[in-house]
C-alpha cells in the first residue's frame, strides 16, 4: 500500500515535477520503454555471499512471519547487483530472491546503511514490498540530546520523517515508471513513505532507539516490471542510486541541519510538558496567545496563509495563565480554561467552532513548529461527542439519559443496528466515560437537539412522563461534582446552558472574552421572572463495563483501510467517520490492527464474562506492549510504515462500532 495521503497521480506529468514527463521517469523510460523482454522462469535463489547481521537487539521482538526458508542472508551491494543481474528478464515472483532473513541485509559500504527486504510483492499490480534501512548510531551521530528520552526519540524520528518525505517528493523518487505503455509497458520503481500531519504522533516509518541512538526506516518499494518481467537493472538503480541519494539528502550526517533538528525535539518536549501540567493548576486546556487558530480549509489542516490576515488568539485577562518552558526557558501566556463546565458562546461564523477545534486537537500535544496550534494543548482523555444516525450500538446502559421507551425496550443494556440522534449521542458520552474520558467537548452543531435541551412550551405539549429522553443540561453539572468530568461546549443559541456553567467565553470577531458575569446576570434576571423556568439536575447513574468478545473480532478475510476513518473488516466496514478525532489514515490502520490483536485474546465466549478483561482492561494490555515493544509489535516482522498510534479512545469507538452480533456484552 502507499502510505501517502497526497492526491493526484504519481506519473511524470506532475506539476510538482514538471511537465512532459521529465526526470527519473523519463530516463527509465527511455531506457526501458521498448519491446517486451524475455521471458524465462527460474528458480527461487540465494543472493550473494555472505551476509551481515545487524541491530539485534532492536529487533529482537520482530516475529519471522514472512520470510519462507529460502530467505537470503543478504551480502553487499555488489551481490545484490549479481542477484539482480541473474534475475533480469524471469518471471515476477524471482523477486522473492532479494528476501533477507530477519535481521540480516544488504550492506551499503559507503553510506554504512542495510537495506532489509521484507516479503516482496509477487506481481507488480501487488502492494509494494515493504523495506527496513537500518542506519547505526556511528552512521548518523545525532546529537545525545536527541534521542536520550522517550520524548526526544519522537520529535526526532518526526523530524526525520518529514525530511525523508520531502525529500522523497523533491526527486520525484515517488514517481513510477509507468508510461502509458499498457500492461506490457514498464511500471514500478517508486518509493513510497508515510505522509506526516501537523501533528507530532508516534509512527513506525521512523524510529529512534531510545539511548542508543540508531534509526530505522519504513518504506515500501514497488519493484520494476515489464509486464509480469523483471526489470533487474532498473531495480538496481533504484536501490543502489535512488534509494542511497534520498537518505543522503535527508538524513544522513552531512546533510541533516542540526540547528533545526535541536529547536524540533525541544518544541516538542516543551509542548508535551505543558500538556503533562494542566491537571496539576486545575486546567482542561490552554491556548497560548498569538496562536493561528484558523485552517486553510475544511480538507487542509495547514495554518491559514498570512495574506489573509488571520486573527491572531488573545486570552482574557481573567483567565491567563504563564508557564515557564523547561526546555526553551521561555515564558509563554496564554488561556487556561479551568476544569468544570465552560460554554463557547457568539454569532455565527464568530470563532466558535474554530476555537473547539483546535481544543480537540490539543489531545494529541505536540503540533509541528509553524502550524500555529502549538503550545494549544487538552486533557489527553478528552473526547469529542456528537450524535451520530444510523451507528451500530451493543450492550450500553443509555438509562440516566433514556429510559421509558415505547414497546418496553430496556436501556439498561442498549443494543440497535440504527441508532438515532438522541441514542447514539448518549451512547457516545457513557462509552467515552466508559475508556475513563475526564473532559467533554461538545458541539450543539453536530448535535441531536431533543437530547441537550427541553424547553418550557413543549414540556406543557408533551408530559414528562411521555419523554424518555433526559436532556443533557440536566447531567452536566452532576458529571462534574460527582464524577469530577468537565465539559466544553458550544453554544450559540440554547441560553438554558447559562445556569449550569462555570465559565462563558464570548467569541467576537475571533476576539475571546470572559462573558462569565454578564451571563450570571442573565440568569438572575431571568430567575426574578415569576414564570422563569428552573432546570433541574439529575445524578448520574453507574457506568457498566463491558466485555469483547474476541471471537467476533477475528476479521474471517481480508482487512484493508479504505480511507481516513474507514476500513473494511472481513465481511463488514468499520466506519469512524464521526470520531472526529481520528487524525490520520494511517491511524486507522493501526485501529484495525488492534482489532486484531483483540482476536487473539482470551475473551472466547460470552459465559463467566465477570473473570474476563473489560474492554478497558484489554486495550490497556495492548498498549504496555506498545510501550515496551513499539507500533512493530501490530504487525510483526513485516516491515510496516504505515501506523500511526492511536488513542485508547479512538480505538475503544472502533470496536463498539463493529456491526456483528453479540461483539459485546456486559460485565
Amino acid at each position: 500500500m502507499s502510505y501517502s495521503s497526497r492526491g493526484g497521480g504519481r506519473g511524470g506529468g506532475s506539476d510538482r515535477r514538471g511537465g512532459g514527463g521529465g526526470g527519473r521517469g523519463e530516463y527509465y523510460r527511455n531506457k526501458y520503454g521498448g519491446g517486451r523482454g524475455g521471458g524465462g522462469g527460474g528458480g527461487r535463489g540465494r543472493g550473494g555471499g555472505g551476509g551481515s547481521r545487524v541491530g539485534e537487539s532492536s529487533f529482537a521482538n520482530d516475529a519471522n512471519r514472512h520470510h519462507s526458508a529460502a530467505t537470503s542472508t543478504g551480502g553487499s551491494f555488489a551481490d545484490l547487483q549479481r542477484l539482480l543481474e541473474r534475475i533480469d528478464g524471469r518471471q515476477y515472483p524471482s523477486y522473492h530472491d532479494l528476501e533477507t532473513a530477519p535481521n540480516t541485509g544488504w550492506v551499503h559500504s559507503s553510506l554504512g546503511f542495510t537495506l532489509m527486504v521484507g516479503r516482496a510483492q509477487a506481481d507488480p499490480f501487488a502492494p509494494p514490498t515493504r523495506c527496513r534501512v537500518y542506519i547505526p548510531s556511528q552512521v548518523l551521530q545525532l546529537p545525545a540530546a536527541t534521542y536520550q528520552t522517550k520524548t526526544s526519540c519522537l520529535a526526532t524520528a518526526d523530524f526525520l520523517l518529514r525530511r525523508l518525505y520531502q525529500t522523497c517528493c523533491d526527486m520525484g523518487a515517488d514517481n513510477s515508471l509507468r508510461s502509458g505503455g499498457g500492461w506490457s509497458g514498464p511500471k514500478g520503481g517508486d518509493i513510497q513513505i508515510l505522509a506526516p500531519t501537523q501533528h507530532v504522533l508516534e509512527q513506525s516509518a521512523v524510529q529512534v532507539t531510545p539511548n542508543q541512538g540508531d534509526v530505522t526506516v519504513h518504506l515500501t518499494i514497488n519493484l520494476p516490471a515489464r509486464g509480469r518481467t523483471v526489470l533487474g537493472q532498473a531495480a538496481f538503480e533504484v536501490l543502489n542510486q535512488v534509494l542511497p541519494q534520498l537518505l543522503q539528502t535527508a538524513i544522513l550526517k552531512s546533510s541533516l541541519p542540526l540547528d533545526r533538528l535541536q529547536a524540533h525535539v525541544q518544541s516538542v518536549e516543551d509542548q508535551l510538558w505543558l500538556q503533562s501540567q494542566l491537571n496539576a493548576h486545575n486546567l482542561i486546556a490552554f491556548v497560548r496567545n498569538g496562536a493561528i487558530l484558523p485552517r486553510k480549509s475544511g480538507v487542509d489542516d495547514r495554518p491559514l496563509d498570512p495574506s489573509q490576515n488571520p486573527q491572531l488568539f488573545q486570552s482574557p485577562p481573567s483567565l491567563e495563565q504563564e508557564f515557564v518552558l523547561p526546555q526553551s526557558r521561555v515564558t509563554i501566556k496564554g488561556m487556561g480554561i479551568p476544569k468544570g463546565i465552560t460554554l463557547i458562546c457568539g454569532g455565527g461564523f464568530h470563532g466558535k467552532s474554530t476555537l473547539l477545534q483546535a481544543l480537540q486537537w490539543g489531545v494529541y500535544g505536540a503540533k509541528v513548529p509553524g502550524d500555529g496550534r502549538e503550545f494549544c494543548v487538552t486533557d489527553p482523555t478528552a473526547m469529542k461527542i456528537r450524535a451520530e444516525d444510523g451507528r451500530s450500538v451493543q450492550a450500553v446502559d443509555i438509562s440516566s439519559f433514556i429510559n421509558n421507551l415505547p414497546f418496553g425496550k430496556d436501556t439498561r443494556c442498549f443494543s440497535t443496528a440504527d441508532a438515532s440522534g438522541s441514542t447514539s449521542q448518549a451512547s457516545n458520552i457513557v462509552e467515552a466515560l466508559e475508556m475513563g474520558s475526564q473532559t467533554l467537548l461538545v458541539d450543539e452543531d453536530t448535535c441531536a437537539t431533543n437530547f441537550m435541551i427541553r424547553d418550557a412550551k413543549m414540556m406543557k405539549l408533551v408530559a414528562n412522563d411521555k419523554e424518555p429522553i433526559t436532556p443533557f443540561v440536566r447531567f452536566v453539572r452532576s458529571l462534574h461534582e460527582e464524577r469530577q468530568i468537565s465539559t466544553i461546549m458550544v453554544i450559540g443559541g440554547v441560553g438554558d446552558y447559562f445556569d449550569v456553567a462555570d465559565y462563558v467565553l464570548l467569541m467576537d470577531c475571533y476576539h475571546c472574552q470572559d462573558a462569565t458575569a454578564r451571563a450570571k446576570e442573565i440568569v438572575a434576571d431571568a430567575a426574578s421572572s415569576s414564570n422563569a423556568p428552573t432546570i433541574p439536575s439529575s445524578s448520574f447513574g453507574m457506568i457498566r463495563h463491558r466485555v469483547p468478545i474476541t471471537s467476533q473480532y477475528n476479521p474471517n478475510g481480508k482487512v484493508k483501510t479504505l480511507r481516513k476513518g474507514l476500513f473494511s473488516y472481513g465481511d463488514t466496514e468499520v466506519d469512524l467517520s464521526s470520531v472526529e478525532q481520528v487524525a490520520s489514515i494511517c491511524q486507522t490502520t493501526a485501529i484495525s490492527s488492534y482489532l486484531q490483536r483483540i482476536a487473539g485474546s482470551a475473551n472466547n465466549n460470552n459465559n463467566n464474562n465477570n473473570n474476563q478483561q473489560t474492554l478497558l482492561e484489554m486495550l490497556r494490555s495492548i498498549e504496555s506492549v506498545l510501550d515496551s515493544q513499539g507500533l512493530n509489535a501490530l504487525a510483526p516482522g513485516q516491515y510496516h510504515g504505515g501506523f500511526t498510534r492511536p488513542r485508547l479512545f479512538e480505538v475503544g469507538a472502533a470496536v463498539n462500532r463493529i456491526r456483528r452480533s453479540g461483539a459485546v456484552v456486559q460485565k
